[in-house]
């Protein structure tokens, strides 16, 4: 039994999020971003100031086949703004096979991996062009833009990972907020947020992109 293998990919890759060789992309909008800021009036003000298609991130990627020990590579360019005192964020995730880790290594710009565990750990790794984060399988994490620029990252996980969105959702938010301050950013407790459970963990093995 004869087995097809792949071609090689051959990639393109610049500061800016750009990918020649790229074999899909997806964009994030406003409009498609309810729910995910904590402060439900800002959103709404910023909604009906930019209007629903005003871009908040795009996405590109190089995807050959899907099965285990392929890759996925891509970028993010996270847009930057701000909904109320939070910076712009991407939805972030849990990958479907929890287990499954990322590399994120920032290409352009300033931002923030937020990473959170089940059990209440939280980290905030700021990254900045040359800087990576290395996210273990089993934290849910969330691209941060805490500069002026595009936030930009090259990215890379395994083909058969997945995405488990709503497991932020579930959870009232993550338990951190990345906001602004007079000298930056820092993080805050984000009073909505009633824990990750674990029949969500066990759930999003069954869950796909």
């Amino acid at each position: 039994m004869s087995t097809t293998v792949p071609e090689p990919g051959h990639l393109k890759i610049g500061a800016d999020g750009s990918m020649q060789g790229a074999t899909s992309s997806y964009t994030k909008r406003l409009g498609e971003m309810g729910g995910v800021y904590r402060d439900e009036d800002a959103y709404q003000a910023l909604l009906a100031e930019l209007g629903p298609d005003h871009l908040v991130y795009q996405v590109q990627e190089h995807r050959n086949v899907t099965t285990e020990g392929a890759l996925i590579i891509g970028t993010s360019t996270l847009l930057p703004g701000r909904v109320g005192d939070e910076f712009a964020v991407t939805r972030g995730h849990l990958h479907a096979l929890a287990d499954r880790a990322e590399l994120y290594h920032c290409l352009s710009g300033t931002g923030v991996m937020l990473l959170e565990t089940v059990d209440g750990e939280s980290q905030a790794v700021p990254l900045q062009a040359g800087e990576a984060a290395h996210v273990p399988g089993h934290w849910i994490h969330r691209s941060v833009n805490t500069g002026d620029e595009p936030f930009v990252t090259l990215f890379c996980y395994p083909a058969d990972a997945g995405q488990d969105y709503s497991i932020i959702q579930d959870a009232g938010g993550m338990a951190s907020l990345v906001v602004g301050t007079e000298n930056g950013w820092a993080t805050r407790s984000n009073p909505d947020h009633h824990g990750y459970t674990t029949a969500a963990v066990t759930a999003s093995s069954n869950r796909g992109i």
